[in-house]
């Protein structure tokens, strides 16, 4: 992540792959993360659904699939199959023409040849970057794949084999060590699924090609001042198609932010060395705001009748409140903070169970700007200090709806005047706000939730 998209996409500005899940309605998404990362690179295919996938490009070279030679699905003019064509013509002039800003990065002209030359447009990125899966995964399939058996008894490995590295973090940084851990474990199933397309390459592509040049520039920068100061080598710098690497998924300009050298060797090395790993990890975090001795949130009980309208990121109230208008822990646990500000996530609407979210799941959030992965990380976090699974069921009776149906959702909303945006088939803050707006219109719960029953009634069946 560390950014890493699943740091999803995370400094980008587009999100894609395993985040596109059914929580297409979750994803309040700014667009704000990387593209595809440990998340994408665990998951492959899954996230796409039952329904046969659509035939690809026979593999080239090494088994990589080529690029289809398509027009992105975006519609961007720098997406056409045409400019694609005319900037990977002239990407070797793109790189060159990179030298002075690297100069003034205070990158040597040795190092710049050396670590450019022979580079060439990995174009396959072209289509992941653009890729509009039409089939998703519910958040509850998505939780059931990413915390799970397995993965918790290596998380419980991981933290015993460095506990002298998480204590000693934990005690400089206030940042909770299972909360490390999960990162690690969601990001890269520790260390073993963390990407394998080389970084300068990816970053280089995107600078040169397609609609994010200006975001990538910076990003492949970046990636050549990490080897121009020695931190790691190019060998190292493997990872998504988007450039994020390493266990818990830096993009260069955040590895330039937050990465730290935790047992003072004199390189920050985030791929191979756990001490820096951990201790550049909980940096992140503890520069985005978190709050030591603080947990993310709590399941709660939401009562029948509540007014949903509530459920919103910007109407933060006390724990008193809360309980005030009805909302309880399971098994009515106290919540041990009644003044701490928090924000009802509702994310299967009145079907499934609410959670109260304090700041350090707003920094997780930061971390990654997708509410399915922030709930992941916490709940495995939880999860790996010995809690139990949420107690409240899902609606699993539920199906999600696929891009077309939601595409087709965004545009009956618009003719019935609730919804104002362009429909793109990808749900956000606004198109919650509009489905709210006409549940309570027609007296349902206003929970913000596509269930396809939302999708006829708006069909008017």
């Amino acid at each position: 992540m560390m950014q890493s998209v699943a740091a999803l996409a995370k400094r980008a500005g587009f999100v894609t792959g395993a985040m596109m899940l059914a929580a297409a309605v979750l994803l309040p998404v700014s667009a704000h993360a990387q593209a595809q990362n440990g998340l994408s690179n665990l998951f492959g295919g899954v996230f796409s659904g039952s329904n046969p996938a659509p035939s690809q490009p026979a593999p080239g070279p090494g088994g990589a699939l080529p690029w289809t030679g398509e027009d992105g699905a975006s519609g961007h003019p720098l997406m056409t199959a045409a400019a694609i064509r005319e900037a990977a013509a002239n990407f070797n002039n793109c790189v060159a023409g990179m030298w002075p800003d690297a100069a003034r990065r205070n990158i040597t002209q040795e190092n710049f040849q050396r670590f450019t030359a022979g580079l060439t447009p990995d174009l396959r990125i072209m289509d992941l970057m653009d890729s509009q899966p039409e089939f998703t995964k519910s958040i509850w399939d998505y939780l059931d794949i990413l915390v799970n058996d397995n993965r918790l008894a290596k998380g419980r490995e991981v933290l015993a084999k460095y506990k002298a590295q998480f204590d000693a973090t934990e005690k400089a940084t206030g940042v909770d060590r299972y909360i490390i851990a999960s990162i690690w474990g969601i990001e890269s199933n520790y260390s073993t699924q963390m990407g394998d397309r080389s970084v300068l390459q990816s970053t280089a592509t995107l600078a040169c090609i397609g609609r994010r040049q200006a975001y990538f520039k910076d990003e492949f920068l970046s990636a050549l001042e990490i080897l121009n100061r020695g931190d790691l080598r190019p060998e190292q710098m493997r990872g998504s198609w988007a450039g994020a690497f390493g266990p818990t998924q830096f993009m260069p300009t955040a590895f330039k932010r937050f990465a730290v050298d935790g047992d003072g060797d004199g390189r920050r090395d985030v791929v191979d060395n756990p001490t820096d790993l951990i201790a550049s990890t909980a940096n992140n975090l503890k520069k985005d705001g978190w709050q030591a001795g603080q947990t993310w949130g709590y399941e709660v009980v939401v009562p029948q009748g509540f007014n949903y309208m509530l459920a919103d990121r910007a109407k933060a109230m006390t724990m008193a409140q809360w309980e005030k208008l009805g909302l309880k822990r399971p098994a009515n646990q106290p919540f041990p903070h009644p003044a701490e500000k928090a924000y009802l996530l509702a994310p299967a609407g009145a079907q499934g169970p609410g959670f109260l979210m304090l700041q350090n799941y707003r920094v997780i959030m930061k971390y990654n700007p997708a509410e399915a992965y922030a709930l992941a990380i916490g709940h495995f976090a939880d999860r790996l200090r010995g809690g139990q699974p949420f107690v409240q069921p899902w609606p699993r009776q539920e199906r999600e709806l696929s891009r077309t149906e939601r595409l087709e959702l965004q545009q009956l909303l618009a003719q019935r005047g609730f919804y104002k945006g362009t429909p793109d088939g990808q749900f956000g803050g606004q198109t919650r706000e509009a489905l709210r707006n006409f549940q309570a219109s027609i007296g349902v719960p206003a929970d913000g939730f596509a269930s396809s029953d939302v999708l006829d009634r708006l069909r008017g069946r």
